[in-house]
């Protein structure tokens, strides 16, 4: 398997609550999510989630309450709300109209080349 490489600033956001439309999931969950449906080839830095999870608690996005894990641990489990799935689709969005637009860039062909 190739090398796992970190999430690039501004997506983290994104990416959670992304994993979080499946349902709620505490931030071991979502990192293991994120990890799992990238093939592994994203590394998800768990402190920066938090960051990203409380930003997005503050903003109304997400919202959090305490329960127990499957193994028995007192941890957050992280909701989205309503606001969080009208960002998420925005985002969505804008993220695919980014990767296209720099898509075509890399595919131009060169001059002179």
């Amino acid at each position: 398997m190739a090398e796992s490489t970190p999430v690039l600033k501004g997506t983290l956001d994104v990416l959670a609550l992304k994993a979080l439309s499946w349902g709620p999931m505490h931030g071991f969950e979502i990192t293991r999510w994120l990890e799992s449906s990238s093939g592994g080839a994203l590394e998800v830095d768990e402190s920066a989630l938090y960051q990203a999870l409380y930003r997005m608690e503050a903003r109304g996005l997400v919202e959090a309450e305490w329960g127990v894990s499957d193994k028995n641990r007192r941890v957050r489990f992280y909701r989205m709300l309503p606001a969080g799935r009208a960002h998420l689709r925005a985002e969505t969005a804008r993220w695919r109209q980014y990767a296209r637009a720099v898509d075509g860039i890399l595919a131009a062909a060169s001059r002179g080349g």
